[in-house]
């Protein structure tokens, strides 16, 4: 344990000096337009009238999930505008459902966020170039499609809702997507609305983000001055502070610490494969939630926890740790949290997702208590119905049952029920009791779905 909490400090260390460092030689403003929030960024220094440009996230992304961009390009002379769009990030408003109001809602955001660019002393208005990723790269490209004065657009993993016709539009996309967005980036150029497709090889949907490839891309057809790219500045001291916060629980587990782990119930672990196709059909009653997607996912786990509670034989008893299982339940928060919200997307709650993320964490508990009555405390079982109940939700997605997006979402899921499996194996060693377990766990699994994904109308 001594080892673990030194290998800790030291990744932590490391990772915040790291993102001190990534932000050296830049100048950040946080703006407020129309109700859109925005992130201005420019480099430090910088004097005259600079090119702008809007960078807009994808679909359950945000603003700080494209700063690597905004990294890139502000150190090659450009001013960078980073919104959140409606229903995303740190803006409360909620998305309308797909549709004409879907689109309108978020075409007024880039509105909203060119014209701030354009109002900028520090701006050429004549000079407003458009990047977007997925969801941001449909909009960008039917933005400028419109706008007359938008010269140059990239379209990072452009579906195939359509594209307009922008005057110069380079799509990008990576090697390791879906094969759809290799086919809606070449009917873009044959269809003549994209002048350039450039596939990054070794990458998927997320990961294309942070490809140095993509961003001499990006710079290049932007005409950006030379200079180095910035993808992943902040990744790799987010990665170290993660991992410094994941390791930094294995010592912390000592405060439960009892004599004797509770003995091991009878296991009943085989009701997940019960308890899986009919929390995929029954999670369609969650549907009232105002999260996107998170809504399937929180009722999903929720009937699966109900089943494999009731067939466990574990019961919870909350008279063990109370004051202990506080402390482990607030680092647990911020080791999810603020590596998160530093380095990678926003994880910060705002309006309505304040009481989504209780309710979506007591799902989350359901079903991690319900994994761990059912599993009789044994790590091979409780793994084993982790990856049912994973592939279950992406089993539901492939037949329609579950939002597709879903399909997106289920390889970061397999990441966190991975790090909730390592810390429920370090606090299950240690004696906790397994409603302490679940609740740690399901901060793990519900504060990421309840913060990142889309506000619903």
């Amino acid at each position: 344990m001594v080892l673990a909490s030194v290998v800790a400090l030291l990744c932590v260390v490391a990772g915040v000096l790291g993102l001190v460092r990534a932000d050296a030689g830049i100048v950040r403003e946080q703006r407020t337009a129309g109700g859109l929030p925005v992130e201005l960024v420019r480099a430090d220094g910088a004097t005259g009238r600079l090119p702008g440009v809007v960078v807009v996230h994808g679909y359950a992304g945000s603003a700080r999930l494209m700063r690597g961009f905004a990294d890139t390009l502000a150190r090659r002379g450009y001013v960078v505008a980073l919104p959140d769009l409606t229903g995303h990030g740190a803006n409360p408003h909620h998305l309308p459902q797909e549709g004409a109001a879907w689109d309108a809602a978020i075409q007024r955001d880039l509105r909203t966020a060119v014209d701030l660019l354009r109002s900028s002393p520090l701006v050429d208005p004549d000079r407003i170039a458009l990047v977007g990723h997925s969801m941001g790269a449909g909009a960008v490209a039917e933005f400028a499609a419109h706008d007359p004065a938008i010269r140059d657009t990239v379209a990072i993993s452009l579906g195939a809702e359509g594209f307009g016709r922008p005057q110069r539009l380079l799509v990008i996309y990576g090697g390791l997507e879906f094969p759809g967005f290799r086919t809606a980036a070449q009917d873009a150029l044959r269809a003549g609305a994209a002048q350039q497709v450039v596939e990054v090889p070794g990458v998927e949907h997320i990961s294309v983000l942070f490809s140095g490839r993509t961003h001499e891309e990006t710079a290049e057809w932007l005409g950006a001055a030379p200079g180095a790219v910035h993808p992943r500045d902040r990744v790799v001291p987010g990665a170290l502070l993660l991992l410094g916060a994941i390791l930094g629980l294995l010592p912390l587990a000592r405060v439960v610490s009892r004599r004797t782990p509770d003995a091991r119930a009878p296991a009943a672990w085989w009701w997940a494969g019960a308890a899986v196709p009919v929390a995929a059909l029954g999670a369609k009653l969650a549907g009232p939630l105002p999260l996107a997607v998170g809504n399937y996912a929180a009722g999903y786990f929720l009937i699966i926890g109900l089943v494999l509670t009731a067939a466990g034989r574990r019961r919870p008893r909350f008279e063990r740790v109370p004051a202990t299982g506080l402390v482990l339940v607030g680092y647990a928060v911020a080791a999810v949290a603020v590596p998160i919200h530093l380095a990678l997307t926003n994880a910060w709650p705002v309006g309505d997702r304040w009481w989504l993320l209780p309710v979506v964490t007591l799902c989350c508990a359901v079903f991690l208590f319900g994994a761990e009555s059912a599993s009789g405390g044994c790590v091979g079982r409780h793994a084993l119905i982790l990856a049912l109940a994973a592939c279950g939700l992406l089993a539901a997605a492939v037949v329609g049952v579950a939002p597709g997006f879903v399909v997106l979402v289920v390889p970061l899921l397999v990441v966190l029920l991975a790090w909730q499996a390592v810390w429920a194996a370090a606090l299950r060693r240690r004696g906790a009791p397994g409603w302490l377990v679940a609740v740690v766990g399901a901060v793990v699994l519900a504060w990421p779905l309840a913060t990142a994904l889309p506000l619903a109308a």
